[in-house]
C-alpha cells in the first residue's frame, strides 16, 4: 500500500508520454540528409477530413476514392531520391522496419529483387484493416508510405497517384497508371 502513489505516479508519467494513437514513427533524418531531393507529404486527420469535403464536391472524383478517404485518420508519404547508387543502406530504414514488426501488423507482400524491394504491411484489430505501411526501396530512390483509418483493401490500389502517395504496383493496378498519373 506505501508504493501506491509510486505507481500511480509512474503510469500517469508512462500514460502522458505514449501517443494514444499507435502511429508508425518516421525518423528518416539520415536519408533526407543524404538525399539530393526529397518529398515529405502529412495528411493528418483534419487536413484528410477538408480534402474529403472537397472530393465530396468533385462530381469527376471517383466514389470508391472519396469513401475510402472518408475512412482514414492520417497519410504519410515520404520519398528520397539519391544522386548515386550506394548512398543509402537497408539498414537506414531498420527503425522504420521494427515498429512494423509490433503486435497487430503483418507482411501482406514482400518482393526483393535486384532492382530493389516492395513490402507491404498491415495492421488490423478487430478483422478489419487499420494500418498499410509500404516500403519501397530502388537503387537511387526510397519511398515510405503510411495511411491509417478503416481501410479497404479492394479500394487501395485507387489511392495511388492520389494525395501524393506514388504508384507502387499494387495489386490491381495496372501498369499503364504509372505512365499517366506521372508519379513514378
Amino acid at each position: 500500500m506505501k508504493h501506491t502513489p509510486f505507481i500511480l505516479l509512474i503510469a500517469f508519467a508512462a500514460a502522458s508520454v505514449l501517443p494514444l494513437d499507435a502511429q508508425i514513427q518516421f525518423k528518416l533524418d539520415n536519408l533526407a540528409s543524404k538525399a539530393k531531393e526529397s518529398v515529405d507529404i502529412s495528411l493528418p486527420l483534419p487536413m484528410l477530413q477538408l480534402a474529403s469535403g472537397f472530393l465530396s464536391k468533385d462530381k469527376s472524383m471517383n466514389p470508391e476514392i472519396q469513401k475510402l478517404v472518408a475512412g482514414l485518420k492520417n497519410i504519410t508519404v515520404k520519398k528520397y531520391s539519391f544522386a548515386e547508387e550506394g548512398q543509402y543502406k537497408p539498414e537506414d530504414l531498420q527503425p522504420v522496419r521494427d515498429q512494423l514488426r509490433a503486435a497487430g501488423w503483418g507482411v501482406l507482400l514482400g518482393k526483393h529483387d535486384a532492382d530493389g524491394a516492395t513490402d507491404i504491411y498491415a495492421k488490423s484489430e478487430g478483422g478489419q484493416i487499420t494500418g498499410i505501411a509500404v516500403l519501397k526501396t530502388e537503387p537511387k530512390e526510397v519511398k515510405v508510405v503510411y495511411i491509417e483509418g478503416a481501410i479497404d483493401l479492394a479500394g487501395l490500389a485507387n489511392l495511388s497517384g492520389q494525395f501524393g502517395i506514388p504508384t507502387l504496383g499494387l495489386p490491381g493496378q495496372n501498369s499503364d497508371s504509372k505512365k499517366s498519373k506521372g508519379n513514378q
